[in-house]
């Protein structure tokens, strides 16, 4: 049975690959990849980045099968000049939109409906000079708000901005070749955040709709939706684990 998707709900599947460890399920996981995936995969060094990528492919396949009558192993993708991916619409001409996004701990896979989507996460919990990065690459605004924040609250507050920056770029298909420093962001008390663009990127902000979530402890995950429209859409969140739960 498909799942219903609500023209204006987002659909978003997280995993917690540190809960998957069943041998026999992960074969399925293997089972479902293409062949590119297989190869990939098998690349990875650490077990702990091939445990992470086989569930993430799993995840992304599974969850586009409860859409659309299309085994998972059966699903194929074409990608853009940065990499970013798309159903193959010589498989399926709906207009179906995905986007996958995983850290230690934590998988994360956003699905809509017809407008272009990013989805980012971060664990918190890593340790990087946070303040030196926001330096070179946030806008003077970001920069300076994080700088008015005591030191016990600014690896959070950077990480609020890093996961919205990254869900931006990732919604419009241009990973890092879209200077991160070219907009910014604002938090507005009681009404979320706002984002502002240098005149040279050409976009407009009342065509994007952003949301912020913290799923667990240590996580903090960023949604950007491409959606020209004043139509208000609702995010649903939901746990599992791939073809064993739905």
């Amino acid at each position: 049975m498909r799942l219903l998707l609500p023209k204006t709900t987002i659909h978003i599947w997280l995993v917690f690959p540190d809960q998957i460890n069943d041998e026999a399920l992960l074969a399925r996981y293997v089972d479902i990849l293409n062949a590119d995936e297989k190869k990939r995969w098998q690349r990875f060094h650490f077990a702990k980045h091939r445990h992470q990528f086989l569930i993430a492919r799993a995840l992304v396949r599974s969850t586009l099968s409860c859409y659309a009558d299309i085994r998972p192993a059966d699903w194929r993708f074409i990608f853009n000049q940065y990499g970013k991916p798309e159903i193959a619409p010589t498989l399926w001409s709906q207009p179906l939109r995905f986007n996958l996004a995983h850290t230690d701990g934590l998988i994360v896979c956003a699905v809509v409906w017809e407008h272009a989507l990013g989805v980012d996460v971060e664990n918190v919990q890593k340790k990087h000079e946070t303040l030196k990065i926001a330096e070179h690459v946030f806008s003077k605004q970001e920069v300076a708000d994080l700088v008015s924040l005591p030191e016990a609250d600014q690896t959070e507050r950077f990480y609020h901005y890093w996961t919205l920056k990254e869900a931006y770029i990732k919604a419009k298909g241009m990973g890092l070749a879209l200077p991160l420093d070219q907009f910014g962001f604002r938090f507005i008390e009681n009404h979320g955040v706002e984002i502002g663009f240098d005149p040279c990127l050409d976009d407009n902000p009342s065509h994007w709709q952003f949301w912020q979530f913290k799923p667990s402890l240590h996580h903090i995950v960023a949604l950007a939706l491409q959606a020209e429209s004043s139509a208000s859409y609702h995010v649903d969140m939901k746990t599992v684990i791939p073809l064993q739960t739905v």
